[in-house]
């Protein structure tokens, strides 16, 4: 199935008051002339946020007791379901988890299940920070830093609550847990629609295009809990090599792993391959040629807790093709 035919979602996170409803009302009301379905992930027996969801002509649609993992997937699917028998209603989905929620679970749903996979494209996950506490939660909250590592894209919010100095140094512990989300600064959640949604951010291809050396920052820090580190090697990759390696490291390492991404010069193909991975769930296809002249590099970031570069580098260096 074509790319215009699958329907773009967007999962929009955040810690607790960051300003997620502030942005979904925003998105929800501005003149952009697109419709869209939301489901909100509401964490409690009695969902609220619902009320606070300003009353546009969308659908909203409620998943409660959203702690747990595999309740949050078949919600997710059973509603998507829905969605896909009235298709023609809306131009995208807009998926709110709870401010408590790490959104790997959701993110995993557009992975695992066939049927979702078909009609839905994971288009971005964006997150909402909150720039005056953001340095205090990242002390007390696991779920924070998590946000960050996931996130594609970081509305950094409330800008106008703290001096350039606050901000520059927010920026540089967001980026020492992801380098390599977009960053874009805000007061009450004002970023224009367009830059937060059918944005692609997901598709490894797309932003290749934007930064081709989107993969090859080498950069990380030690001091925080979560980490990034990437990894490149020239020769062409074996695939079954490559497979078994990335399956065992996912199986062993899944729940420290947050995110994985990859582009993989295959042996013996004119193709270049995306993958990527949720913690343990992996998914990967062929995105387009290599261009003419393009070195024929692989390439893999990993972003998460307790990584070990040596062994991680070791792993990658040994899925080279004979």
């Amino acid at each position: 199935m074509s790319d215009t035919a699958t329907i773009p979602v967007t999962v929009l996170t955040g810690y607790l008051g960051a300003g997620k409803t502030t942005l979904l009302n925003r998105i929800l009301t501005e003149n952009h002339g697109k419709k869209f379905a939301v489901v909100i992930n509401e964490f409690g027996e009695l969902g609220v946020d619902n009320d606070l969801v300003i009353d546009a002509d969308e659908e909203v649609f409620e998943m409660n007791n959203g702690c747990i993992c595999c309740t949050v997937r078949g919600d997710l699917v059973r509603i998507l379901g829905g969605l896909m028998r009235r298709r023609d209603r809306f131009d995208g989905i807009i998926v709110e988890t709870t401010g408590l929620a790490n959104p790997a679970p959701v993110a995993q749903t557009f992975f695992m299940d066939e049927d979702v996979k078909r009609a839905t494209r994971l288009d971005a996950i964006v997150t909402v920070v909150d720039a005056k506490n953001l340095l205090a939660r990242l002390e007390d909250s696991s779920e924070a830093e998590e946000q960050i590592a996931f996130a594609d894209l970081i509305v950094l919010n409330k800008m106008d609550l703290v001096s350039e100095a606050e901000a520059a140094e927010v920026e540089r512990r967001i980026r020492a847990i992801n380098p390599y989300a977009e960053l874009q600064r805000a007061t009450k959640s004002a970023v224009p629609v367009e830059s937060v949604i059918g944005r692609e951010a997901f598709s490894l291809e797309r932003i290749l295009e934007r930064e081709p050396d989107f993969l090859t920052s080498d950069e990380h820090e030690h001091n925080e809990d979560v980490m990034s580190m990437s990894f490149e090697v020239s020769k062409p990759i074996d695939p079954e090599k490559f497979n078994t390696w990335i399956g065992n490291l996912l199986q062993s390492k899944g729940q420290d792993l947050l995110r994985t991404k990859g582009i993989l010069a295959y042996q013996g193909e004119e193709r270049r391959f995306a993958f990527q991975a949720v913690h343990m769930i992996a998914d990967g296809d062929f995105v387009g040629a290599w261009k003419e002249g393009e070195p024929r590099k692989s390439k893999i970031v990993f972003i998460g807790r307790n990584l070990n570069r040596p062994q991680l580098r070791r792993g990658f260096e040994g899925c080279v093709a004979e």
